[in-house]
């Protein structure tokens, strides 16, 4: 929303859920897709990049953090020795599956079947890899770390959009474990 909201365009929305078949077939103009997901399904689809026409969120002062570790405030404090080592757990398992993505493919691909779940090695092995390019852009000690500036970014958009009315002060809203 904040995308058509810079460019002044209001589409009729269409639940997109998880796949891109409604952009595949031809019924939608337009579709969501994140670079290390969806973007790697139209490609395997038999669509040409040279025959997209793509935004990217980064071009427009977009490119928020997607993904996080989210506790209660009560939880964190009778528990917060639970919580940050969850959140050194999971960095700890980003930084193997990033550094052995063979490796890391194969668990997944391993849970995946035993789930009953589609699996495809090569679109795995493309997610894992483009989310450890985004994870490190900031370098390693920016694996797992919300900055502050990120978070300024994300609330100023939140609170123009109408979607909170007040912005949580950064130090309320995020603790860190390191």
């Amino acid at each position: 929303m904040a995308l058509f909201k810079r460019l002044s365009i209001n589409p009729r929305l269409i639940t997109q859920s998880t796949t891109v078949n409604l952009f595949l077939r031809g019924d939608v103009d337009a579709v969501s897709a994140m670079w290390y997901n969806e973007y790697h399904m139209i490609l395997s689809a038999g669509i040409n990049p040279e025959e997209l026409q793509t935004f990217l969120y980064s071009d427009y002062g977009l490119n928020f953090p997607e993904d996080g570790i989210y506790v209660l405030e009560s939880f964190f404090k009778d528990h917060a020795d639970i919580a940050c080592a969850f959140v050194k757990a999971s960095i700890e398992g980003w930084e193997y599956a990033l550094l052995r993505p063979e490796e890391a493919v194969d668990t997944v691909l391993k849970r995946m079947i035993e789930a009953g779940v589609p699996a495809n090695r090569a679109h795995q092995k493309w997610m894992l890899l483009r989310i450890g390019d985004l994870m490190r852009h900031k370098g390693k000690d920016g694996l797992g770390v919300l900055f502050k500036n990120d978070y300024d970014l994300v609330a100023k958009e939140l609170q123009g959009l109408g979607l909170i009315n007040k912005i949580p002060a950064f130090e309320d809203f995020h603790i860190s474990c390191r």
